[in-house]
């Protein structure tokens, strides 16, 4: 999640133990170089052709203007690797009036169209200029615990920018800048009608200590208890959600609660984002073409907001999983801090992948985004903390996420409006922790409601897996 909203003020003067904070964290130099080149060379990638007419784009709430985020990437790197001093003032940056500029915590987001920001070749060789020094201190200085915990937070700050980059692309209609997954994604042998059981039990929830590099909003780990519940071993697809439309889910108020009802008569939608009808079938735009449906039919569908999943889980007499059971679920297969699955790891899992799958976008979860108990902020003061309360939990990570942000315990957030995300959702059958999804009464001879032992969902368990 890419916010800011405070003054640069809070991040100067607190002394941080960052022992602590890399939390037994072992990435390299070597790693370290690699992936700083990595994430700079799939920026470029992403946005070396929008310089010119696209170099601002539109003024829109969810968008940034590329000139604009593209400095702030430089900003971001140079503060945390360069500048920053723990407990003192912050070094002075390499372009004057930097901070004014490219702080997302100063930088008023409405502002940014309007910023003497430096020229596209000028704001180039700034990012350039930074990533040499940050490289050149990792050859020449030895790894403390600070600069592996900040080149980290850079990596990883630089990656969900580029995860940006792709669905704006996609908000703006640009052309495509295809983003390969960098670790295998496989739907076969995947039943998408099918529910996992697990049983329940206590499920640690939170960053283990020592498990490495994790936000200020995964810390720490604490026990919850979960009633036993039934699990989709895939996310909801297209064409699950498109039998939904057609029985008029967009069209029937007592499918949506209130504040869902509200967004969908404030928005006047109609149906998915970049959905349309044509000579009778469904085309979904992808960048800058139309694609038929039917061609993506079993693939997760992508650009649903939390008030559309509810409303889907409303008619199919299911609900939205709970953000500790998506842990339990997870971790019952991939372990805790299981960034990456290479080719060999893949195939030894594939049998247990295919009973609950992940990776291929963002999930929503039915819980709000708010702090473990015991919560600190971290140096970078406003990744998560002016967001609780108001934005949602998401799981998963998609196919735009870098393997080595991927792990179980991750947690994204979005508002509950935002459709422009690589974001969608699986179902949890009635029941369990939470069974507080609306029902309506005309559902019973919906294709995914109705008798739940028969739903295309699932909800019958007869071939579901019992985690131990």
């Amino acid at each position: 999640m890419l916010s800011g909203a405070a003054s640069l003020s809070m991040l100067d003067r607190q002394q941080y133990d960052f022992a602590d904070l890399l939390n037994g964290d072992r990435t390299n130099a070597a790693t370290l170089r690699a992936w700083l080149l990595d994430a700079r060379q799939r920026t470029r990638w992403l946005t070396d052709d929008l310089q010119g007419a696209h170099e601002l784009g539109p003024r829109l709430a969810i968008v940034n203007p590329p000139l604009w985020e593209l400095g702030h990437i430089a900003w971001f790197q140079e503060y945390w690797c360069l500048r920053f001093r723990n407990g003192a003032e912050p070094l002075p940056p390499l372009v004057a009036n930097a901070d004014a500029l490219y702080n997302s915590a100063i930088a008023a987001h409405d502002a940014r169209w309007d910023l003497p920001l430096l020229p596209w070749r000028a704001m180039r060789d700034y990012q350039d200029r930074v990533l040499e020094r940050v490289l050149h201190r990792l050859e020449r200085d030895a790894l403390d615990a600070q600069l592996a915990y900040f080149c980290l937070l850079s990596v990883f700050h630089e990656d969900m920018h580029g995860e940006a980059f792709g669905y704006t692309r996609q908000t703006l209609g640009y052309a495509e800048c295809k983003i390969e997954s960098d670790r295998p994604i496989s739907t076969s042998g995947i039943d998408c009608g099918a529910d996992r059981t697990f049983a329940g039990g206590s499920c640690a929830l939170g960053a283990r200590r020592g498990s490495g590099f994790v936000f200020d909003n995964e810390r720490w780990s604490r026990q919850v208890t979960l009633a036993p519940f039934r699990l989709a071993a895939a996310p909801v697809s297209y064409a699950q959600f498109a039998a939904f439309v057609d029985d008029g889910g967009y069209q029937r108020d007592a499918l949506w609660d209130a504040p869902g009802l509200a967004w969908r008569r404030a928005t006047n939608a109609k149906g998915p984002l970049y959905w349309r009808k044509q000579d009778g079938a469904w085309q979904v735009r992808d960048h800058q073409r139309w694609c038929a449906l039917a061609e993506r039919a079993d693939r997760p569908v992508l650009f649903v907001n939390w008030y559309e999943a509810q409303a889907f889980c409303a008619w199919a007499r299911r609900r939205l999983p709970t953000e500790a059971e998506w842990t339990l679920a997870a971790e019952s297969i991939y372990g805790h801090q299981d960034t990456s699955l290479d080719q060999a790891r893949f195939e030894a899992k594939k049998e247990a992948i295919a009973s609950m799958r992940y990776g291929e976008i963002w999930e929503w979860t039915a819980d709000w985004f708010q702090p473990y108990e015991g919560f600190s902020a971290g140096p970078y003061r406003e990744y998560s903390a002016p967001w609780f309360g108001d934005h949602i939990v998401l799981r998963g990570g998609c196919f735009a996420t870098r393997s080595r942000l991927l792990r179980p315990g991750y947690r994204n957030f979005y508002t509950p409006d935002r459709r422009d995300v690589y974001a969608g959702f699986r179902t949890a059958a009635l029941g369990g922790d939470s069974s507080t999804a609306a029902l309506d009464g005309d559902s019973s001879t919906a294709a995914l409601g109705g008798d739940s032992s028969t739903a295309a969902l699932g909800g019958g368990c007869a071939n579901s897996i019992t985690s131990p």
